[in-house]
């Protein structure tokens, strides 16, 4: 689901007053006021991270909302404007916005520097993409959705506060304050997450493909199947009949579906006895109390936790 910015500085005018039978004293020159740094996000929490870090001195617009997809994206007229405007372009990179570089051809803006956050992670070999088209398998070399695990999350909020510097180098100080204070608040939501999971007897889940052996691996949770789409949004036969069996043999009690997904395969699912069906996301704001990135992942280990606690 970036998912280069002109720094103007304007300068404080003298105040003159006019003489009238005897001269007063000006007042002192107010600071002198500072346009904030344009910046494109490719994604919400990407912008996000952005303003935590960026504070006023930055102007955010992120091209994908919430809801939408990661991987399919139509550039509006003020996306292009946006990024024609921009000095810093932030995105994941490692093939996830595989509709950006249209977009960067149609704006022509070549003082725009892109801020690749994932560039350095590691990443976990992609278990599934049946969902996806040709294009994306053929570009992505590994799971994207690093964002998912908060080790990696502090790795690209890094990666933006170096950004940050180098385009406004006399605001060193503040940005790098604003990511002390970010970091460390994510640190305390992955220890009070982990905690919270220590308890749990069975982890043990089945997801939509491709989002999730991030947050599991980070937090604990088994990942024992996948939801497998075709083009069309509908499981084949054998897929379905596949996971049946799994779901059945290992008797796994919970599975997790997304809103930016087709739920008809989770809801097919859900009618085996004793399977509990919840929604996660992996975007911030797609469901009522991720309105934040340290919120999404507080609400997702919830449900994920509150299900596994019911068996």
């Amino acid at each position: 689901m970036s998912r280069s910015l002109r720094h103007l500085v304007i300068a404080g005018l003298p105040i003159c007053l006019a003489l009238i039978g005897h001269v007063s004293q000006a007042p002192a020159q107010e600071p002198i006021p500072q346009t904030p740094i344009p910046v494109v996000a490719t994604l919400p929490f990407l912008k996000e991270f952005v303003e935590r870090v960026g504070g006023t001195s930055v102007a955010v617009t992120s091209l994908i909302k919430s809801a939408g997809s990661k991987y399919t994206y139509t550039p509006t007229p003020g996306d292009i404007a946006a990024v024609s405007r921009a000095r810093l372009l932030v995105q994941v990179g490692i093939g996830l916005e595989v509709w950006l570089a249209p977009l960067l051809n149609t704006a022509q803006n070549s003082r725009l520097t892109i801020v690749t956050t994932g560039r350095g992670i590691p990443l976990l070999r992609e278990q599934n993409m049946g969902g996806q088209d040709e294009e994306v398998r053929a570009r992505v070399s590994g799971d994207p959705h690093i964002w998912l695990d908060p080790e990696n999350a502090k790795m690209m909020i890094r990666a933006i506060t170096d950004a940050l510097i180098k385009t406004a180098p006399a605001q060193r100080a503040m940005f790098l304050a604003n990511q002390a204070r970010y970091l460390k608040e994510i640190d305390e939501a992955e220890a009070t997450i982990k905690r919270q999971v220590v308890g749990l007897k069975d982890r043990r889940i089945v997801t939509h493909p491709a989002a999730w052996p991030y947050f599991a691996r980070r937090f604990g949770f088994q990942i024992e199947g996948v939801l497998m789409e075709q083009p069309d949004g509908d499981a084949s036969a054998k897929s379905l009949a596949g996971l049946i069996t799994l779901i059945r043999r290992k008797r796994i009690k919970v599975i997790a579906m997304e809103p930016q997904l087709d739920a008809k395969v989770a809801q097919a699912l859900a009618g085996e006895p004793g399977v509990t069906l919840v929604t996660i996301t992996p975007l911030p704001g797609a469901l009522p109390g991720t309105d934040t990135y340290l919120n999404m992942l507080s609400y997702n280990a919830r449900q994920l936790i509150e299900a596994l606690s019911r068996q």
